[in-house]
């Protein structure tokens, strides 16, 4: 039986406004494009939402809906920098992390130790992490497949998580509206209607012969969803940039002695992550995070090519130096550069650069 959670931020762009400038935090406000520009919305908060506004919808509109609705240009990079932060933490805890976008990512616990392998515990940990370190809400979904669990992140929304247990799986999926099937939009929600098709325990009274045939492959989806069955695994097929294993103390570290005491157990269980982590990546840089007693977090780094335990007790030093006050965790990582990654856009270019070269170059390579 697996254990998936789906992470999905709460109003991710607005939300990283919102932290960035804490005014915006009671007002009504949307990233998007502009309202005399044809511009749409991306996202918005929850103050905006209660108007009416959502995502997609021309900013036109939500103007006329919210006149006092403040539309923020885009901040990509802040808004990648947040994601990539998001997903480090997740690899903390599985190798199997399944982005979906910036803001949200399916992760596969069912081996994981910590909590004993709860991954109740280990969403409600994930959530907080993410508040303290990047400063925003995600609402969390547990259940035994994706289908369940990106479904049951949209329960306990905002910031809250929800779990669907594999026996009470039967009995959740009966009572779903049909249009919480993904595939299913207005007009096949209207075509189920038709016959008398508003829930997944009425789709359960046709076999899959019945579905198949009025709605080919959707027919299929339909009846196995319509019963909780979805065998897709967790696709860990995106690359990381860094690894990295922290700790939290119950009680603050007092001073820079009790911090290096911590490195070399940190080091070491960095070392051993490493060593499952592909031969196609090669470590760039160690960096040691701390976060002290009053939440404000500090991390440098510096080149290297392996981890080290006297460079990593180095960096240490260093970022205590910078605030020379108790400290409420430690971390210890190393950056990546993904050879994969630069031998394909390096057989890239070198394809792409014949179109430049002239007949003769062409022969040659010919």
């Amino acid at each position: 039986m697996r254990k998936i959670i789906h992470c999905d931020a709460d109003c991710f762009f607005a939300a990283i406004e919102m932290r960035d400038d804490p005014s915006l935090v009671h007002r009504p406000i949307a990233v998007g494009g502009s309202s005399d520009r044809r511009g749409v919305i991306s996202t918005c908060n929850y103050e905006a939402r209660r108007y009416g506004v959502h995502s997609a919808m021309p900013s036109s509109t939500a103007k006329r809906l919210c006149p006092d609705l403040l539309i923020l240009p885009t901040r990509m990079d802040a808004y990648r920098e947040a994601s990539a932060k998001m997903r480090e933490i997740f690899y903390e805890y599985t190798e199997l992390v399944e982005p979906l976008s910036l803001d949200e990512a399916f992760l596969d616990v069912s081996d994981a130790k910590v909590h004993r392998g709860s991954a109740t515990l280990i969403a409600q940990e994930i959530r907080q992490r993410i508040k303290d370190e990047i400063g925003i809400t995600v609402s969390a979904g547990i259940a035994p497949n994706k289908f369940l669990a990106k479904i049951a992140s949209d329960w306990n929304k905002p910031n809250g998580q929800f779990v669907i247990p594999p026996e009470q799986v039967p009995a959740f999926v009966a009572q779903l509206p049909v249009k919480k099937i993904y595939g299913v939009g207005k007009a096949m929600a209207n075509k189920l209607a038709e016959m008398n098709i508003f829930t997944c325990s009425d789709i359960q009274k046709f076999s899959i012969f019945d579905l198949t045939q009025r709605y080919g492959q959707m027919g299929s989806r339909l009846y196995h969803l319509s019963r909780g069955i979805d065998d897709r695994q967790v696709t860990a097929d995106r690359r990381r940039k860094s690894l990295s294993v922290e700790n939290t103390f119950a009680q603050d570290l007092p001073t820079l002695h009790h911090c290096l005491r911590e490195i070399p157990a940190l080091s070491q269980q960095l070392a051993i992550r490493l060593r499952r982590v592909d031969d196609d990546y090669k470590v760039v840089k160690l960096f040691v995070k701390l976060k002290f007693s009053d939440f404000s977090i500090t991390t440098i780094e510096r080149s290297a090519t392996a981890v080290s335990l006297m460079e990593l007790q180095s960096l240490c030093e260093e970022a205590y130096g910078r605030k020379n006050s108790p400290v409420r965790l430690v971390g210890v990582g190393i950056r990546f550069i993904d050879l994969r990654e630069n031998n394909s856009f390096f057989q890239l270019e070198l394809f792409n650069s014949e179109k430049h070269f002239g007949q003769t170059e062409r022969a040659i390579l010919r």
